[in-house]
């Protein structure tokens, strides 16, 4: 598996791929599992700049997050595919912490401030951010039309990737290709 990972990734160097190709051509190849939901565009996207908040009333964008690689989970805790990948994506980020790369986690729609701390007690998430997303605006803006979805950006804030449905954010494929990701954005 190493090798023929190796091969895809110098094939594209070889053929004068640009950086951003060379990281999609070489994450494709390591794609298992549930990683193979993560569909990658063959251009990136532009991303919305309607923003989202925090509990404390705090104003976001995902423009926020430009210089390294985010992978951005729209949830809700009456979801329960969303309830289920959660701690894996709190897993995910701690074994990533420090790369450049973070999970940010937006809890769209109707989600009650004490029924998210409940269950971010309950799962024992402890690595992810709140942000809400109330009117989902940011959610409809980017053309979530169910729960949960999951986008990756890259370093320059576009949309490169997107997965529909839950998946186990943790396993060793979903490690490996953030892993891979962050690498290509610190050089």
């Amino acid at each position: 598996m190493r090798l023929l990972r190796s091969a895809v990734l110098y094939t594209a160097l070889a053929l004068g791929a640009n950086a951003g190709f060379a990281d999609t051509a070489a994450v494709e190849a390591m794609r298992d599992g549930d990683m193979k939901k993560l569909m990658f565009h063959a251009e990136p996207k532009p991303v919305s700049a309607v923003p989202f908040t925090d509990p404390e009333g705090g104003s976001h964008a995902l423009s926020d997050y430009a210089g390294k690689y985010a992978l951005v989970n729209f949830w809700a805790t009456w979801c329960a595919p969303c309830r289920k990948e959660m701690p894996s994506l709190d897993r995910l980020q701690a074994a990533l912490e420090g790369e450049a790369f973070e999970v940010v986690t937006i809890a769209t729609g109707r989600n009650p401030q004490p029924a998210i701390d409940k269950f971010f007690r309950q799962a024992e998430i402890s690595n992810l951010p709140v942000l809400l997303d109330p009117n989902m605006a940011l959610a409809r803006e980017t053309g979530v039309l169910g729960l949960p979805v999951t986008i990756l950006l890259d370093p320059e804030g576009r949309e490169i990737a997107r997965l529909i449905g839950d998946a186990e954010w943790d396993s060793e494929s979903a490690i490996a290709i953030m892993r891979e990701l962050a690498a290509g954005a610190g050089s």
